[in-house]
């Protein structure tokens, strides 16, 4: 069933969310290269906006797309750790219209728990991991180790808010720059790409500094970070960003 990107993209132009359309081409192309029999897990699926995209970039029916997200109401955006069981209830009715607008509610199959508790409604290893969850250094590092280790040899993991939220670039720096299983294959904005492959000791020191480089775009980030909290437009925009919504 699989579909243009440019289709997808259309299909989630009105869902709520921070993917960018680089990012959901990254994710599309990923999606669209494995097996007619594999499996897509996305941790963190908010209104459904990326989960979408991956499950209409599917080649068949018979690859598995599973999506979870607790909907607790908490970890909803930028600076939103806590909420309310109505906030993460009206997210959980959102989802599944959305979903179901886009024709894809049959494709998905929503495991609505945190990530941690739902490692064994998982079965088999993983094609294409998407992690969009938690972004606190914790939650990030251990759902990086605990279902990086489920993807299987050749497969993909992609991380959202990379060298723009502290808690992720920590985690990754902790789990995947010195990581001899995993290849740095490149990022669209502050999502990255990894490729789970063995390095040789030779490989692995021009692995660790592809990763290094985009240090200056965290830096920068950061700075545009704070002068959105300290409502100051003019810092961020004489930054290249437009002063008002957070970088992505």
């Amino acid at each position: 069933m699989k579909d243009s990107f440019v289709s997808a993209w259309q299909a989630v132009d009105t869902v709520d969310g921070w993917l960018t359309e680089a990012q959901a081409r990254r994710y599309f192309d990923a999606v669209s290269s494995i097996t007619p029999s594999g499996q897509v897990v996305e941790i963190g699926s908010y209104h459904g906006r990326s989960v979408i995209v991956a499950a209409l970039a599917c080649a068949t029916s018979e690859i598995e797309v599973v999506a979870i997200d607790p909907h607790a109401g908490n970890d909803r955006g930028p600076r939103e750790w806590d909420g309310t069981e109505s906030d993460g209830n009206s997210d959980h009715r959102k989802f599944l219209d959305n979903l179901a607008m886009a024709q894809v509610d049959h494709l998905v199959r929503h495991v609505r728990e945190f990530s941690d508790d739902a490692l064994d409604d998982v079965p088999g290893a993983i094609d294409v991991l998407y992690i969009d969850g938690a972004h606190r250094f914790a939650p990030a590092a251990s759902d990086i180790k605990h279902w990086g280790e489920r993807v299987a040899d050749g497969g993909t993991l992609l991380m959202h808010d990379a060298y723009s939220s502290v808690g992720v670039t920590l985690a990754l720096a902790r789990r995947m720059w010195f990581n001899g299983n995993w290849s740095y294959v490149g990022r669209s904005g502050s999502m990255v790409q990894y490729r789970k492959q063995r390095l040789t000791w030779v490989q692995r020191p021009a692995n660790i500094a592809r990763q290094l480089l985009p240090l200056g775009w965290f830096t920068r980030n950061l700075v545009v970070k704070t002068a959105i909290v300290l409502k100051q437009p003019w810092l961020a925009r004489l930054l290249g960003h437009d002063g008002a919504t957070w970088p992505y």
